[in-house]
């Protein structure tokens, strides 16, 4: 790209307009490289326990021999399925390394579930913790997936915590249920016969293929987005750039809460491989309490989180008693961050929240604001080598919005091009088609730029309800509600009305038991023009949400 776009004037010193997205040859070279410059600094750490950056790598190259002992070609899809383990580190790298394609699987899915992404990507081995081997077993039928190899919780603990660890969640808490794998070998197994297999280096071109990562996408049905090397490299590169001034190699210690099957907390993992940060891996970030104490623990220097993670943390005894002093880059996505959280983790640790706008389609990075800035409710500007447009009808381009009046007019669809922009959907030619157009991915979300080229997401464009031909977009309703000092927690979708066509309806989880419908109803009438108030307002125990934590919003519709 040589031209100029509004949004370079707002980048911070020192972060370049485009980047090399050739730099490396492969994900697993970042990995290497940082293992020759630090052998012995622990990169990640689970449960107390860490692997140094040389020990890793070394363990990569042994499972990733036992995967071609089995005869595994380069490009076949390998499924991964656990939650945040040191074995998931070992398994993603050593896929990548040996040329293989990784399928990442959410271990809470059903058996139904699985079936479908083992099917769809023809995956023909999956690594996965035992806990979910009796899900695996009931998905298998009907699939190309021939070798199981299974791991338990403490595989890469030292041995006394290892036999402890793993004795307490089969046999004590009973986390593992009986199931029948006759062929499967276990992770440790595995790597021994690695070790005396020995690894047959293969050369990857970051052209490859290295994802395929599952996603509702922009139309609603499971996809698996086709994700190569360069892909992700050069969203690490963008990505590292932009916390450069922030961050110091070899001295961040990073908290990883968010499933690393997930894009977001995956890409974000990588990025700080570039730094030789620690990776504190959580494995069960749904143990609040269990959370904040490892967050006080280790006085950690980063953390990537989404709203409902930051809301949780905020309304946790444990972690609100800690000062963090250390804490300087907070990244939050996934879903829109509101207003009163931002402003209670800013009060809480001293650290804006850093919002930030991606798609596992852009694996994921787009946008993202200035470290440190304030937050403001927009998702920042483009980062290097990203081009963003706001398209209208027939796919005009809307430019970008002169004054804060003239929004409805400048709001369109957001489209995006850049190196990190997926090749496709895996055997979705029709689907791909309908979201790729001249290079440029529509995201199916709705916002618009101001002259300074920052973005200020409304919402999805399939979650906008229309309320007698007027736009009401949840997230707006969203941030009012949740601005009320006795809301925990609120999730707005549309639903029918004969009268309208769709009408609000608001699910809330209270702070404050006392909190009634006519007292919301009430606040939102001085916040919120007609057409825009919930009618209907339920409280619930708890949201329905994803593995990431992101507000489903269509199971809310049938809540009653």
């Amino acid at each position: 790209m040589t031209q100029s776009f509004p949004w370079y004037k707002s980048y911070p010193a020192g972060v370049p307009h485009e980047i090399n997205p050739d730099r490396y040859p492969s994900i697993p070279a970042v990995l290497d490289d940082i293992a020759a410059r630090y052998p012995d600094k622990v990169g990640y750490t689970n449960m107390d326990c860490g692997l140094t950056y040389s020990r890793t790598a070394a363990l990569t190259k042994e499972l990733a021999a036992y995967l071609q002992s089995l005869g595994l070609k380069p490009g076949d899809r390998v499924a991964i399925m656990m939650p945040n383990l040191l074995q998931y580190v070992i398994a993603m790298y050593a896929c990548l390394r040996a040329g293989y394609i990784v399928v990442n699987i959410n271990p809470l899915y059903t058996s139904r579930e699985v079936n479908g992404t083992l099917r769809d990507s023809e995956a023909k081995a999956i690594i996965i913790i035992e806990n979910f081997a009796k899900t695996l077993q009931n998905a298998l039928p009907g699939t190309k997936c021939e070798h199981i190899i299974t791991t338990a919780v403490g595989d890469l603990f030292p041995f006394f915590k290892r036999t402890l660890v793993n004795f307490v969640v089969r046999k004590v808490k009973k986390m593992v249920p009986e199931y029948s794998l006759p062929n499967a070998v276990g992770f440790n197994e595995a790597l021994e016969i690695g070790r005396r297999h020995g690894f047959t280096a293969h050369e990857i071109h970051n052209t490859d293929i290295a994802f395929l990562q599952y996603t509702g996408g922009t139309t609603g049905v499971a996809k698996g987005a086709i994700l190569t090397h360069r892909n992700l490299l050069a969203n690490l590169q963008q990505v590292g750039y932009w916390l450069a001034s922030a961050c110091k190699e070899g001295e961040e210690v990073a908290l990883t809460a968010l499933p690393l099957y997930h894009i977001f907390s995956l890409t974000a993992t990588l990025s700080f491989t570039q730094f030789a940060a620690n990776m504190v891996l959580i494995t069960n970030p749904r143990d609040i309490d269990g959370l904040a104490k490892e967050c006080a623990k280790w006085d950690f220097s980063i953390i990537v989180g989404v709203n409902t993670l930051f809301t949780a943390m905020l309304n946790n005894k444990i972690f609100c008693a800690h000062k963090f002093t250390r804490l300087k880059v907070t990244a939050g996505g996934g879903s829109q961050v509101q207003r009163t959280i931002a402003e209670r983790w800013k009060q809480q640790t001293g650290c804006n929240i850093l919002e930030a706008y991606g798609l596992t389609e852009c694996s994921p990075g787009v946008c993202g604001n200035i470290p440190e800035a304030p937050w403001d409710g927009s998702v920042g500007v483009p980062i290097p080598s990203t081009e963003v447009s706001i398209r209208g009808e027939g796919f005009r381009d809307l430019g970008c919005c002169p004054s804060p009046d003239k929004i409805p007019e400048y709001t369109g669809e957001i489209c995006v091009r850049g190196p990190q922009v997926m090749q496709g959907y895996w055997n979705k030619p029709e689907e791909t088609a309908a979201v790729l157009r001249d290079g440029w991915l529509r995201t199916g979300d709705v916002g618009h730029m101001d002259m300074n080229g920052s973005i200020t997401i409304t919402d999805r464009k399939k979650d906008m309800i229309l309320v007698s031909g007027f736009n009401v977009y949840p997230n707006e309703v969203e941030n009012v509600i949740a601005s009320m000092p006795g809301v925990l927690e609120v999730g707005v979708v549309g639903v029918p009305s004969a009268k309208s066509g769709e009408t609000v309806k608001a699910v809330i989880v209270r702070k404050d038991p006392a909190l009634t419908a006519d007292d919301v109803k009430k606040y939102c009438r001085t916040q919120l023009t007609g057409y825009k108030m919930p009618r209907e307002i339920i409280f619930v125990d708890s949201l329905p949400k994803t593995a990431v934590g992101k507000i489903l919003r269509r199971e809310l519709k049938d809540i009653q």
